[in-house]
């Protein structure tokens, strides 16, 4: 049985149009791939990706904060309830193989931080950059689109 690659979409359930569209670019192209696209479940770039992984019948998979599964937005296929809260956030990006972050808040930042403490690679597309004492640190891989994104994605992940 061939195993599917398991790619988690961050950002902000609050986000810009450009977040929203390159979001669900980012779904598009992980279900034209086969990827399962795993999120938080709800709103904005969650729901973006999800919307863009159907458009292409893509599996998605919410990891919900809250403890109803009516909470996931409308593409959410498979719906996690942990009511967990953000502690969620862990076993968002611990599902997935590589992250793609798309725009985002603290929430976003927390997940990133999860992942890269984890040696899950992050690849960011506009979302935050990072330093220590004063030195960029250039552990999240910046894209410029969503192809660009899942490209990198695929590259680091392998087979």
């Amino acid at each position: 049985m061939e195993q599917k690659r398991l790619i988690a979409v961050i950002g902000g359930s609050r986000a810009s149009r450009q977040d929203i569209e390159t979001a669900e670019a980012v779904g598009r192209e992980l279900a034209k791939r086969g990827a399962v696209v795993i999120c938080g479940g709800l709103g904005g770039v969650m729901e973006a990706a999800c919307r863009g992984a159907g458009t292409e019948g893509g599996l998605t998979l919410g990891i919900l904060p809250g403890e109803n599964r009516k909470d996931a937005n409308q593409y959410v296929q498979i719906p996690v309830v942990t009511g967990m809260g953000y502690a969620r956030n862990v076993a968002v990006v611990r599902s997935a193989q590589a992250v793609i972050a798309v725009g985002g808040s603290y929430g976003t930042l927390s997940e990133i931080a999860h992942a890269l403490q984890s040696g899950i690679p992050v690849i960011g597309v506009k979302t935050w950059s990072l330093s220590r004492d004063g030195k960029p640190n250039r552990a999240i891989i910046t894209a410029d689109n969503a192809v660009e994104a899942v490209e990198k994605a695929f590259d680091l992940i392998g087979d």
